[in-house]
């Protein structure tokens, strides 16, 4: 006797929220409110724009191009080209016009997605995109009566009108790839990382465990980190999963917007950087807030200053969770969760183990070597360069033949860090690429 085997596809987590919760929200903020829609609907317009990508010439493989804030549009976005087959090339809006083109047509992206307010960058490469067939333009309320000199250029409303709302998802081969998402801030040209479905649908599955972020149909999840990093941190996807609501801050990214969103939207858990945290702060300090729903934040990025972690856990009864990934592994690589071992630690013992990146999931693996190569001890002492393995880490970069591997599987992430014997690691600096 065997037992069943269904590909790993994101097509099987993407609906999924829409059949267990379709009246749970997906809430966007906007310079005039919110604006709401319930799963169900998203999964609908998802399906509809996966048919007017089809319809304008997306194949299977084809990369689509998404240059958007964090928003319910963004998300259709991301449900619907990775579910059909085609390739969801998240385009970072702040890169400089140079790395911008260059990551566009090394993509050979067919069709971008762009927010109405964001047009102005994308018109500056006009002429240097010559793979781009279609530009689909995404409104907000009062951005209705957009213009752009970009060619080809169609409202998302009237893309999407009449199309059905049931796309039947191709069954695929789960090591297909599904999203591809390049490098920023490293010397020479950003490098592209192409996920897979495989490899996305294990990442979704443990960033939802307890001993990572703990999410679950009750909560509401706030993704401050932009959509177009490194896939939001996986928080679109397991927020399919679970159920969960989503709260997305569109272009609203002032400590005050983002307090009140918060507050008004009851988010139990949020991800961001420490910059985003310390406008928050000051916001609820200011405003008397104590984000009484806010039980679970996750700070990534860069490292947090043990003031900030202590702010949030003393006065706001919020339980921050310190994390370590790149681009190249998904991101997740550690989160800084407690064993129940450290129950019995004294509160300045536990404050400095929570500033730490903390410890590998199940499905990713961590070590130190020195300058040869050789494994360092995990003694909490020994420093050395960060390499990592497992079911989420880039292997090749796209476009390129030669494996970023060692010669013994493991990906040297450019960073320097000690680990101790619980497996938890403090990283110190980045290494020059």
């Amino acid at each position: 006797m065997t037992m069943q085997q269904t590909p790993l596809l994101m097509s099987n987590i993407m609906d999924r929220g829409a059949h267990v919760q379709p009246d749970v929200e997906v809430v966007t903020a906007t310079a005039d409110g919110v604006r709401r829609q319930t799963m169900a609907e998203t999964r609908n317009r998802a399906h509809q724009l996966a048919h007017a990508l089809a319809d304008a010439g997306v194949k299977i493989g084809d990369r689509v191009g998404t240059f958007m804030w964090n928003g319910a549009r963004h998300l259709e976005a991301y449900h619907a080209i990775s579910c059909m087959g085609a390739v969801l090339h998240t385009l970072n809006i702040r890169l400089s016009d140079v790395d911008l083109e260059y990551i566009v047509n090394h993509a050979e992206d067919q069709v971008i997605i762009v927010d109405a307010d964001l047009l102005p960058k994308l018109e500056g490469l006009i002429g240097k995109m010559p793979t781009v067939k279609t530009f689909v333009v995404a409104t907000a309320p009062g951005l209705e009566g957009w213009a752009t000199t970009l060619p080809n250029a169609i409202d998302y409303e009237d893309f999407i009108a009449g199309k059905p709302t049931c796309y039947d998802w191709p069954e695929i081969d789960e090591n297909s790839p599904m999203g591809l998402c390049y490098t920023s801030g490293t010397t020479g040209k950003p490098k592209g990382v192409m996920y897979t479905h495989r490899s996305n649908y294990l990442h979704t599955l443990t960033i939802a465990m307890t001993d990572v972020m703990g999410l679950s149909a009750v909560d509401t999840l706030c993704g401050i980190v932009p959509m177009f990093h490194a896939n939001a941190w996986g928080i679109p996807y397991a927020a399919a999963m679970t159920g969960a609501k989503m709260v997305m801050p569109g272009p609203m990214l002032d400590g005050d917007s983002l307090l009140d969103l918060i507050d008004t939207q009851k988010v139990s858990l949020a991800l961001g950087v420490p910059t985003i945290w310390m406008m928050l702060l000051a916001a609820a300090e200011k405003s008397g807030s104590k984000m009484e729903t806010l039980k679970r934040n996750v700070i990534g990025g860069s490292a947090a200053a043990p003031s900030m972690i202590a702010t949030f856990r003393e006065v706001y009864g919020c339980d921050t969770i310190h994390a370590w990934g790149m681009t190249e592994t998904s991101p997740l690589g550690t989160a800084n969760r407690p064993k129940g071992k450290h129950d019995s630690l004294d509160d300045d013992a536990m404050a400095l183990l929570r500033l730490g990146q903390g410890r590998p999931p199940f499905g990713i693996d961590i070590r130190i070597v020195d300058d040869k190569g050789q494994p360092l001890p995990h003694d909490g002492v020994a420093e050395g360069a960060l390499q990592c393995r497992g079911h989420w880490i880039v292997d090749t970069y796209y476009g390129r033949n030669a494996s970023t591997m060692t010669s013994d599987g493991w990906n040297d992430t450019g960073d320097k860090t000690s680990i101790d014997a619980d497996g938890f690691m403090d990283n110190r600096e980045r290494k020059k690429e």
